[in-house]
Parts: structure tokens; sequence; C-alpha cells
């Protein structure tokens, strides 16, 4: 039996890493840690993630996805997995670059939460000062 082709990306998120497969040629099937993506996130939020990038290219139905995600919390999952989908797809076909750019889906959020500091509460909050 021949491997059907598919096209790789890497998505990231805050603590959250998603490893999306596109096979080319499916019925627009999405699994999610072999789990279907709307059982996987319980918020139609989170949904909205991972349909978009095929939703503003128009290529829905054209795809089956498979994606290995794992780390961080639910929303920051389904952000890498729609930074994974739109570099998979930019890897199927070049010339989304444009729309995918506009959309915003190809741009790393890279904001990650502080360390917290020896000395100090959290992060930067320290104890309150007191004068006497």
């Amino acid at each position: 039996m021949a491997e059907r082709r598919y096209y790789e990306g890497l998505g990231r998120r805050k603590r959250a890493t998603a490893r999306v497969r596109i096979y080319h040629g499916g019925e627009g099937q999405i699994l999610i840690n072999g789990k279907n993506y709307q059982e996987y996130f319980g918020r139609q939020f989170d949904w909205r993630h991972v349909v978009s990038s095929f939703k503003v290219t128009q290529t829905e139905e054209l795809f089956d996805v498979t994606v290995q995600v794992k780390g961080g919390g639910i929303t920051g999952q389904s952000e890498a997995v729609l930074l994974g989908t739109a570099r998979a797809l930019l890897k199927y076909d070049p010339e989304l670059r444009p729309v995918l750019r506009k959309a915003g889906f190809l741009t790393r959020d890279a904001r990650e939460k502080e360390r917290k500091k020896p000395g100090l509460r959290g992060a930067r909050r320290a104890t309150q000062y007191t004068k006497r």
C-alpha cells in the first residue's frame, strides 16, 4: 500500500507544541491526538482556531488533518494548531502566503510566562514596603 503524500507544519504557542500533517485528497476530517477536533477542544472558540486557516484559503474539504499536540493549556494548544496548519498549507501551496499573512496566521506569538525571580513573590511582584 502506497503512503499518502502529506505536508507538515510545526506550530508553537506558550508551552504548547503542535505537529500538523495535512493529507491532500481527503474529506475534511481533522483528528487531534486521535480524537475529532470538536471532541478534543470543548469550546467553539477553540474550534474556530483549528479550521480558520482552511476557511481563509477556501480549502476546507481538500485535506485530512492529523495533529499531535502536547504541553500548555487548551487555548494555547488550539493556537499552536492554527500556526501549524498555516505553515503546512504554505508548504502545499506557496501562493497562499499573502492570504495567510494578511489574516495574521503566519506570525508566531512569542509571549510566554515570565519566570519567578528569587526574593520576589512572583516574576516582578515584591513584598510590600513598610517605612516603620
